[in-house]
């Protein structure tokens, strides 16, 4: 059997695989629900000549150009009755590699992708800067492309992406919609950004903030009443407030935390978490909120490590959430086990406090509001004792004793 591109994602189909990775020396490898495993037991190890015959066969003359110079392309291919795929090619100790990301046919929503109510609501704001973070494969781009659709499915806007290679194709609805790829349809973000804002945008997405001029030219669309959608690797709120002040010389950092504060309007952070019944996985969800506290947090490079605290005590109010609280209601909602809550969580001694029902390390309650204290209460009577490095005389246990 020879091995094409086609027959491969094909197969890989069938088996519900996010990835495909076409390595010289191996058979065709998939990922499907976090796990890597061979494509077929039954197909032949892949040869250096037939992984560029593979990637030749996706690749137009340009793209193959940018992979001749820079070892390294990423191109956005669609193949007839199949699907749409994200093909990261680049070389390794001298021989092409490959791994392919599905991108499903329909962009996903917000039920789908079990995200909170108050992603939607940052979606339809009317100005302002939101930032999805996440590791890589934390589900960034699915967010994204969410917040676009639920835009395009209730407002009458301009919607201006600017992507790397473009994955989701996103249909006219209510919208506009104009989706540009580096690359093909512009050289590269900074030039993109610059002619967006004379191209009447309403919603302008950057597929990722990735330079200091990236990240000044959306807080300038922002500041000027875009919306703007944006992304960047950090792994919480707290963080990417840092990021973005730190890509910035120490002389202009203060007058950027007070430029970020007046645009900040959301920061959504995800975590992948493995479903109990292996099904899958789900996002445990940050959300912060920029309300006039967290402008003053963010202002103050002494306070700006209060953001965290800030958020846990926003839930009510503001629909903010930390990643514990998220993971607590997964855990509560039977959705993922304790043991996925403790990889998961930011800090899994501080979690086993606060899930025992014990007041928090720094003193404060873990959810003030009775919906999440029955749902804890109810989650933390299923499942079996939590062992807590902790001095007997404050344990949950020995309270029980006691009384």
């Amino acid at each position: 059997m020879e091995l094409n591109i086609r027959n491969i994602l094909e197969l890989a189909m069938q088996k519900n695989a996010s990835d495909v990775h076409l390595k010289a020396g191996i058979m065709p490898v998939i990922r499907r629900h976090g796990t890597l495993r061979p494509l077929a037991s039954n197909l032949p190890v892949l040869s250096g000549e037939d992984i560029d015959r593979m990637a030749a066969s996706v690749m137009d003359d340009k793209q193959k150009d940018i992979f001749e110079k820079d070892r390294e392309v990423d191109v956005g291919y669609g193949i007839s009755g199949l699907g749409r795929f994200r093909f990261s090619i680049f070389k390794q100790r001298g021989t092409t590699r490959m791994v392919i990301r599905n991108i499903p046919h329909t962009v996903p929503n917000f039920r789908d992708l079990h995200l909170p109510n108050k992603v939607a609501d940052l979606a339809l704001l009317e100005r302002g800067l939101v930032i999805v973070t996440g590791i890589t494969g934390s589900g960034k781009s699915s967010t994204l492309a969410a917040m676009i659709d639920h835009i395009n499915r209730n407002k009458n806007k301009h919607i201006l992406t600017i992507e790397d290679p473009i994955e989701f194709l996103i249909r006219d609805r209510k919208s506009i919609i104009t989706q540009r790829e580096l690359g093909e349809d512009t050289r590269n973000h900074t030039k993109a950004l610059r002619a967006a804002l004379r191209q009447d945008p309403d919603v302008i997405l950057i597929g990722e903030m990735r330079d200091r001029e990236t990240i000044e030219i959306a807080l300038l669309a922002a500041e000027t009443g875009h919306l703007v959608l944006s992304t960047l690797h950090t792994l919480d709120a707290t963080e990417t407030i840092n990021r973005v002040v730190a890509s910035f010389d120490p002389y202009q950092q203060q007058q950027i935390r007070i430029q970020l504060a007046s645009v900040l309007s959301g920061v959504i952070s995800q975590r992948l978490a493995r479903k109990k019944d292996k099904s899958g996985f789900v996002p445990a969800v940050e959300i912060l909120v920029g309300n006039e506290r967290v402008k003053d947090l963010i202002m103050d490079p002494q306070k700006t490590r209060e953001i965290r605290a800030t958020i846990e005590e926003g839930q009510e109010a503001w629909g903010m959430q930390s990643f514990d609280q998220s993971i607590m209601e997964l855990v509560a909602q039977n959705i993922i086990s304790f043991d996925e809550a403790l990889k998961t969580c930011s800090n899994p001694e501080d979690f086993k406090v606060r899930f025992s029902g014990i007041t928090a390390l720094d003193g404060r309650k873990w959810a003030d509001s009775s919906k999440h204290r029955k749902k804890v209460h109810e989650a933390w009577s299923q499942l079996p004792e939590v062992e807590l490095d902790l001095p007997v005389d404050i344990s949950h246990k020995a309270k029980k004793k006691k009384k």
